[in-house]
């Protein structure tokens, strides 16, 4: 069975999990995310997912969600899509968010495994189908137990499969196993969560990636997928693990990636402004040495 998913993702290839500018005194930068929501888009994002882990979600209002979603689309017109973070502990409050989404113009919604609550299996797939049922937006499913504490098992996605709107998944789980499965079996559009899986779960037909370093060099990791669409593999692995310093300095060295891809958009004069609490900025060593990995992959 071919996934047809791969071929034509529903969101794109090359999405930015986009950072969720504030002022100076930590209101929501409507401007300044309209200007990096263009910025992304014309270094080659097809696609922008807001209010997500990396957009701060827990700390930001419904209105302000809603805020974002209008002004992003405003910014970005039909030149990319636009997905909403919705996901709560709260099936309630989920369904209320994604219909709010659907309201300000969103194209989809990200919706997180609730988190804390632990809910079992059925539970679970109880809690997405009815979020699915609320609005008319497509959803992708979001699964990153190393934040919620469940896992969306694979034979739940298998089943989740059948709902007509739900139609990707942000994959987080470090299960490569059981994402070829689901990919294998199913018409869902499997996008990697983990930057260091662009490459491989591309290569096994992943309909692409929703990036946090894509906040800071979206042309770099966009290169690598279209390496590998035309062909030459040798050179998207290149491009792959060029990434990887800039890669593991944000995501893996023992700060939130919000915080460090907002302490790099600041160091390159772009939108970002203060992370809210209980997060704290990145120190001026950090920010350091994630400026030098930096230059050295876009030099």
């Amino acid at each position: 069975m071919t996934n047809a998913a791969s071929m034509n993702p529903p969101f794109g290839r090359a999405l930015c999990a986009m950072v969720t500018p504030f002022t100076g005194s930590g209101a929501l930068d409507v401007d300044g995310a309209q200007r990096l929501a263009a910025w992304l888009v014309g270094r080659g994002c097809d696609g922008l997912v807001l209010s997500g882990t990396t957009g701060e979600s827990p700390t930001t209002s419904d209105a302000e969600k809603a805020e974002l979603v209008a002004a992003v689309r405003e910014a970005v017109g039909d030149r990319a899509s636009v997905v909403a973070g919705v996901g709560t502990f709260d099936t309630r409050h989920t369904v209320e968010l994604a219909r709010s989404a659907e309201k300000a113009g969103a194209d989809g919604v990200l919706v997180v495994s609730p988190y804390y609550s632990r809910p079992p299996q059925d539970a679970l797939e109880a809690h997405f189908r009815e979020v699915a049922d609320a609005s008319g937006l497509p959803l992708m499913l979001y699964d990153i137990p190393g934040r919620t504490g469940t896992r969306i098992e694979p034979e739940t996605l298998l089943r989740l499969a059948d709902h007509p709107r739900i139609v990707a998944v942000k994959d987080c789980s470090y299960d490569f196993l059981g994402a070829q499965k689901v990919l294998a079996q199913t018409e869902l559009a499997y996008y990697a969560g983990c930057d260091e899986h662009n490459l491989a779960l591309y290569a096994v037909g992943g309909a692409g990636y929703v990036s946090t370093v894509a906040n800071v060099v979206p042309e770099q990791l966009r290169a690598v997928l279209d390496a590998f669409e035309a062909g030459d593999t040798p050179v998207s692995a290149r491009l792959q693990q060029r990434a990887t310093p800039l890669i593991e300095l944000m995501m893996a060295a023992g700060l939130p990636g919000t915080v460090t891809a907002k302490a790099l958009l600041n160091a390159l004069g772009l939108p970002a402004g203060p992370v809210r609490a209980p997060l704290r900025p990145a120190g001026p060593e950090a920010v350091r040495a994630l400026r030098a990995a930096y230059d050295r992959l876009v030099e």
